[in-house]
């Protein structure tokens, strides 16, 4: 990051991440946690259908392709597109924490343009908590986990209950999420988005 601000910077009092003693196993996929998500649900036509793996500690890394549909400058990847990507894999490490949290602020830095048909290869960790703040950051590398870096960010999330959906969402889609049988994946619909 050229400048972070200072809500994104841990209070001298927060801690050192710790990972869930239930949370998925390093190399785990971790799948959608909702199947209409533009980031990673499979139901989304034109969506990134990122997916991200635990990694170690309080990590995970992540990939998506870039598509046609996510163009802004022709055969180029467009900004908020990116942007979307580094929230939903930045997102993922509250799945780490086994919390339910929202962006509260991205802050990225395009470094490179990335093209169509190009592979974005995402690395995030949680680096500090404070109460209900999780600071955390991703880097975006075009070519390989070790290829140039294209876009980073730094992102402060916030810990919520789960009522902040029930009381802000859509009543069918939240609903359909409450009525489903699989006790993860409807507690996963809840994760990331504000």
């Amino acid at each position: 990051m050229t400048a972070t601000s200072a809500s994104l910077t841990p209070p001298a009092d927060a801690t050192a991440p710790v990972r869930h003693p239930e949370a998925p196993l390093p190399g785990e996929l971790l799948g959608a946690h909702y199947g209409h998500c533009f980031g990673c649900g499979d139901g989304a036509p034109h969506g990134l259908h990122l997916a991200a793996r635990a990694g170690e500690g309080v990590r995970v890394t992540a990939e998506f392709t870039v598509r046609e549909a996510h163009q802004g400058a022709p055969g180029l990847a467009h900004g908020g597109v990116l942007a979307t990507a580094l929230d939903e894999t930045l997102g993922s490490l509250n799945w780490l924490l086994r919390v339910i949290a929202v962006t509260g602020r991205l802050e990225t830095d395009f470094v490179r343009p990335v093209p169509v048909d190009a592979v974005l290869h995402l690395e995030a960790e949680v680096t500090a908590v404070a109460g209900r703040k999780i600071y955390s950051r991703a880097t975006g590398r075009i070519g390989g986990p070790d290829g140039p870096v294209a876009v980073r960010a730094q992102a402060l999330f916030i810990e919520v209950k789960v009522d902040h959906f029930i009381d802000n969402g859509r009543p069918a889609e939240i609903q359909a999420a409450m009525s489903d049988p699989d006790q993860v994946r409807r507690a996963r619909a809840f994760e990331v988005n504000p």
